[in-house]
């Protein structure tokens, strides 16, 4: 078995290079480094201890700045390797570029991880959505239950967990139905021909008026929304919080048959009159 060595894998003139360089080192080069590598160490504690505060005091996501803190230390540890490197009188140009080749192969086979991580990055930046947010993204709608670093995992209405990848969320176009307090709740019905347009309207305007969970302000519109071939189709906007949308939505719906039976208004279904003329 062939023994193990510390440039093993590297090109030939890299390790030639190398250990020239290893045969050089004198006992100044190494107090340098040593020196140097202190105050690497004591410039890294300064910037990371600057870095967590100033990241305390963001409005970024906890794992984002977990995450920002972790990149930004390792990079200072890269930088201070090459320091030492340096002072120890080794020449780090092969290295760095055999290091950058080696990055640029790991990044291509890892390219879907870097993607979701990137996606992650960028949801936890920007804040489209938070935790108990009702969302609408690409094909999938649910409750966010989890915003991680490479997936988002919703809840759906049937109680289906989602997970998702944060690089799809991020390109496709989001729906937030919990972003704002309020929301408005859109209906639509038909009546007869035979019911006076004036009368219908009364009836839904009391309709959203007697509903305790509908709001005032903005004030309920309902307007004639078409004439079809065999009724007169109406819609009825309202507003409430955002909470009590579906409850506003169902009690609505539900109350349309009672009250126009009751107010003897005929809600129509498409129909077709025959009339028969007899010969003479």
């Amino acid at each position: 078995m062939p023994p193990i060595t510390l440039t093993g894998g590297l090109p030939d003139e890299t390790k030639a290079e190398l250990l020239d360089n290893l045969g050089k080192l004198t006992a100044s080069n190494i107090f340098s480094a040593v020196f140097a590598a202190a105050v690497c160490l004591l410039v890294i504690k300064v910037l990371t201890k600057v870095l967590e505060r100033a990241l305390r005091r963001s409005k970024l996501d906890d794992a984002l700045k977990k995450l920002l803190g972790s990149l930004l230390r390792w990079a200072l540890y890269f930088v201070a390797v090459i320091v030492v490197l340096d002072c120890l009188g080794i020449k780090v140009t092969s290295l760095v570029a055999v290091l950058s080749v080696v990055g640029l192969a790991f990044s291509l086979a890892l390219q879907n991880f870097l993607s979701n991580m990137a996606g992650g990055m960028q949801l936890l930046a920007s804040h489209p959505f938070k935790p108990g947010d009702f969302v609408d993204v690409g094909i999938c709608s649910g409750t966010v239950t989890d915003i991680g670093m490479f997936y988002t995992r919703l809840t759906t209405p049937d109680n289906k967990l989602v997970q998702i990848p944060n690089n799809a969320i991020v390109s496709a176009n989001i729906t937030n139905f919990s972003a704002e307090p309020t929301r408005r709740v859109e209906l639509k019905v038909s009546a007869g021909y035979n019911a006076p347009v004036d009368r219908v309207i009364d009836l839904l305007s009391k309709m959203a008026a007697d509903h305790p969970l509908v709001l005032d302000e903005p004030e309920p519109a309902i307007h004639v929304d078409e004439y079809g071939d065999s009724a007169i189709g109406y819609v009825m906007r309202v507003w409430c919080a955002n909470d009590d949308y579906w409850t506003v939505y169902f009690d609505l719906m539900d109350g349309f048959k009672p009250a126009f039976d009751e107010a003897g208004i005929e809600m129509t279904y498409p129909h077709v009159n025959v009339h028969m003329i007899e010969d003479k």
